[in-house]
């Protein structure tokens, strides 16, 4: 299984830092809050992934329609999630990536943004053939998911460190913004990414017996306190 490959630069701006309420905060000349570079690429990434969460579990339900959970996460969660990664690019100025993102059914698997529409094209493909082979790998895609998005949803992701794109020490994530409300969103979809991880989990040790799934790409300790172990 592949992880992450290729990235940018972030935008770039003049401003004058400010401070609001103890916080320091960025903003432009024409008054609009800017992000550093960091933050920005990161989101632009969250925006990203999460929709590739959806349009992964979109797939894998109409393969398998006889289970609720992938069409329920995907539409009761990862649009909702994608959509609030959206919220916070309009509010800081940052072009949506995928502005076709809630176009139906037209929109699935297609990843049109410049830095990585490629890299999310290729992950698609490669997670919707795995999930093709048996419900049990299905279950295993939607875990994978879960457990690289909270990776990527606390620190850097691999791409964006790797990438050619002027961060250089690859300081991006939860754990490296001070901003109020990104921390808030961040946490968000963290705790969301729990919840999914313990609901596949659940159905995928409904068939390979209590207690065996094994980490995938979370330290086992790590996975291990998210199911409560």
């Amino acid at each position: 299984m592949k992880t992450k490959s290729g990235l940018w630069m972030g935008i770039a701006a003049i401003g004058l830092a400010v401070w609001f309420g103890g916080f320091e905060v960025s903003v432009s000349q024409a008054g609009t809050p800017t992000l550093s570079a960091e933050e920005e690429v990161h989101l632009i990434f969250m925006r990203e992934e999460e929709k590739l969460a959806r349009d992964v579990y979109l797939t894998l339900a109409g393969m398998y329609p006889e289970v609720g959970t992938f069409y329920n996460i995907a539409t009761k969660a990862e649009q909702s999630h994608t959509d609030s990664v959206l919220a916070k690019l309009d509010k800081y100025g940052v072009p949506d990536p995928n502005p076709q993102t809630n176009d139906l059914p037209d929109s699935i698997g297609v990843f049109t943004g410049e830095l990585f529409g490629d890299y999310f094209t290729e992950k698609f493909e490669i997670l919707t053939d795995w999930g093709s082979v048996s419900l049990l790998d299905a279950l295993y895609v939607g875990a994978f998911i879960e457990e690289l998005d909270m990776l990527d949803i606390a620190e850097c992701p691999k791409v964006i460190v790797d990438g050619d794109n002027g961060i250089e020490d690859g300081g991006c994530g939860l754990v490296n913004t001070d901003r109020r409300d990104l921390q808030n969103l961040l946490n968000n979809l963290l705790e969301g990414s729990k919840n999914h991880l313990r609901a596949y989990v659940s159905q995928i040790e409904a068939i390979i017996g209590e207690g065996e799934y094994q980490a995938q790409v979370l330290s086992q300790a790590e996975v291990d306190e998210i199911l409560g172990r």
